[in-house]
Formats: C-alpha cells, sequence, structure tokens
C-alpha cells in the first residue's frame, strides 16, 4: 500500500518552521508499516531547506521515504504527465476531519483494514464518537 504523510503535526508536533517533538509513537508505527512492506511517501507543505531537514530527521530515526512530495523518487515537474496530486492509498494527516487519532489507532486503521467507524464499533463496545454539529447543519 501507498502512504503518504504528513509531517508537521502528524510525525511531529506543531513547531513549524523548527521541528517540534515527536508525536508519541509516530516513529515506530512508521518504521513497522515501512518493515511491513508499505511505502511511504512525505507528503509536506515544507520545500527547500526546510524539507531537506524534515526528510533528514526522518531519516536519522530508520523512516525511509518511497518518494518526497511526489508519487516516485524519479517524477520530476519536467516530466509531461506530471501531477502535484499524490497517488496514495491512504493519507495520513492531522488536518483531517476530526483530527489524527494515536498512531495505535492509524496502525490499527491501516493493518485491519478498517475504516475509523468500524474501528469505533469494534473497539468501544458498539459506541460510536458522538456527532458534532457544524454551522446551520
Amino acid at each position: 500500500m501507498i502512504i503518504a504523510v504528513d509531517f508537521d503535526g502528524t510525525i511531529v508536533e506543531h513547531s513549524y518552521p523548527a521541528i517540534g517533538k515527536e508525536r508519541p509513537f509516530a516513529v515506530s508505527t512508521l518504521k513497522r508499516l515501512m518493515n511491513e512492506g508499505h511505502k511511504l511517501i512525505l507528503w509536506s507543505v515544507r520545500e527547500g531547506e526546510l524539507l531537506d531537514e524534515a526528510v533528514a530527521w526522518c531519516e536519522e530515526r530508520g523512516i525511509i521515504f518511497y518518494a518526497v512530495n511526489k508519487n516516485y523518487e524519479e517524477e520530476s515537474s519536467d516530466d509531461h504527465e506530471y501531477s502535484r496530486k499524490l497517488q496514495a492509498d491512504i493519507f495520513i494527516d492531522d488536518r483531517n476531519i476530526g483530527g489524527i487519532p494515536d498512531w495505535g489507532v492509524v496502525y490499527s486503521l491501516i493493518n485491519d483494514g478498517l475504516t475509523l467507524e468500524e474501528y469505533y464499533r469494534k473497539n468501544l463496545n458498539n459506541e460510536q464518537p458522538k456527532k458534532k454539529r457544524w454551522g446551520l447543519f
């Protein structure tokens, strides 16, 4: 499976442009997913030196990305068929509706092939999270 992972707020706490503290179990979960054969793409707003620092931070902890902000390492914006839209199976990002669950839940969702709703039903005695009302809805 190809998994696109955000950096700031997802792997580390928000401290942009600095690198925040690791979110609990982010590194160990990503390493486990990588070791299980999943391809990880770093998907970040960071560019240039700030992006290089994020990649180096991850590499120092044993996370080696299949690609960074592109579908595969060799892809170039000069390619005729280049697209900024990633072709990932799953996106892990703190900006998901409802935020990012803890990394143990993230791993279970991927490993067990569950949706978040299915996870809650399975693990919380069929209790679902209360729905929030947004705006006029």
